[in-house]
């Protein structure tokens, strides 16, 4: 046998063996508790993911402009922008998250107008202000990335453009803003990937994620490994379907020129 086809088989092997193992560890584990906890287990992964939707669609729509800025805006909006980005990506997410919720949060609760108001009933809950946090984590991320991938975009094009006589708004449309999310494209999967790993700090404000189905479950039965592990192979599907869907829309866009 030659020696690449040893290397294969051995490689095998080992994968076998590996596989071999991580079932029979999976079957030696207490796992008679997933049935008592299958509706919250079902919930949780339902909330995170809507979580990181709404968070990376709104922390995208906000990146598009805080990007911009930066590349083409006057001073007064491109400084702004900068000190945005800077100060999101300087500081951790957990206290940005607890200044929202334990600092505004209780700011809120002090004024009587608000607490009479139709919107208190949304304000006293956790939930917003961990989106409001991650929603901002990610713009904050995502805006230095978007300014990469504007000012990466020959301008020859944008100049070829102004000159068949295209207004500012086309321009932007057509021909800057498509060819700017397509740079960023790559580095905007890793960030989402991120953004999900990112999502299990708010249940460090009292919302109920996959996280903290796992922190129920040990804190109610006493065991630590297995809802640990349910949890983590939960976010490696998650993670494989974002990097996967990605991969797809991408192969989908014409080649960029350029």
């Amino acid at each position: 046998m030659n020696p690449p086809a040893r290397m294969a088989g051995h490689r095998t092997v080992m994968i076998a063996i590996g596989v071999a193992i991580a079932v029979a560890c999976a079957v030696m584990m207490r796992w008679d508790w997933l049935p008592t906890y299958a509706w919250h287990i079902a919930a949780g992964v339902w909330r995170t993911v809507w979580i990181l939707v709404v968070t990376s669609v709104l922390g995208m729509a906000l990146a598009i402009p805080i990007g911009l800025a930066q590349v083409t805006g006057p001073w007064w909006l491109s400084a702004p922008a900068r000190a945005f980005c800077t100060v999101i990506r300087g500081t951790p997410l957990l206290i940005q998250l607890w200044l929202f919720y334990y600092g505004l949060g209780s700011l809120f609760a002090q004024f009587p107008e608000i607490r009479d108001s139709v919107f208190w009933p949304l304000l006293r809950q956790a939930w917003p202000y961990g989106v409001l946090a991650l929603t901002l984590s990610f713009a904050g991320y995502e805006g230095e990335v978007m300014r990469g991938a504007f000012a990466g975009v020959p301008k020859g094009q944008l100049e070829a453009a102004r000159a068949y006589g295209m207004s500012r708004a086309t321009r932007f449309r057509r021909i800057w803003l498509p060819q700017a999310v397509h740079r960023a494209l790559p580095t905007l999967a890793g960030e989402t990937v991120l953004q999900l790993k990112a999502t299990p700090l708010v249940a460090t404000i009292t919302v109920f994620d996959i996280f903290a189905v796992a922190s129920r479950v040990r804190q109610d039965t006493f065991i630590v490994y297995e809802p640990l592990l349910l949890v983590a192979a939960v976010y490696m599907i998650l993670s494989a379907l974002i990097v996967f869907s990605f991969r797809r829309f991408e192969a989908r866009l014409p080649v960029r020129l350029g």
